[in-house]
């Protein structure tokens, strides 16, 4: 599955449409979700719209556009998870925080995970996190993401999950 969002990613690359970013994350929904705990791990790449703002004193306003594979596991059911659409980030030149956000359709391979029933295999996936500039390449991550069906079946118990990532920004 990383092979695949890396793979995309250099093709990108290769036809001059460079991603920002590519790396992996992961993370549970342990302390977060019910007594169940839920395992996501995936690849992923973003890239730069080009309608960013940038003001004169360095504070930045970026659409992005993101990309992941990965997989999800929980009550002995593994599942494939991708999501692809928009984001924002926000922050300020040579300061090592930023903050990003964003929304992305997502598609899972299974929606029974035993007694949970994610009641579709569309649902959305909304996020907010940090990225903390380790390097001028290295870029660590946290976010808290939020994925439901948004009410496109009856049963929808939605699933938060902490999620860290580490990627490399070209």
């Amino acid at each position: 599955m990383a092979v695949c969002v890396l793979a995309v990613a250099c093709c990108a690359r290769a036809e001059g449409l460079l991603p920002e970013s590519t790396g992996v994350r992961g993370g549970s929904s342990y302390g977060v979700s019910w007594t169940s705990v839920f395992m996501q791990v995936e690849a992923f790449a973003d890239w730069n719209l080009p309608l960013g703002t940038e003001s004169d004193s360095g504070w930045f306003l970026q659409p992005k556009l993101n990309l992941t594979v990965g997989g999800l596991s929980g009550n002995g059911v593994d599942a494939v998870v991708g999501t692809f659409g928009p984001a924002m980030s926000f922050g300020k030149r040579r300061f090592p925080l930023s903050l990003e956000g964003g929304i992305s359709p997502t598609l899972i391979s299974a929606y029974r995970f035993g007694t949970i029933d994610f009641g579709h295999e569309l649902q959305f996936t909304s996020y907010i996190g940090l990225n903390l500039e380790l390097t001028e390449h290295w870029r660590l991550g946290y976010r808290f993401q939020h994925m439901s069906n948004a009410g496109l079946a009856p049963s929808n118990p939605g699933l938060n999950v902490n999620m860290f990532a580490l990627s490399y920004a070209f």
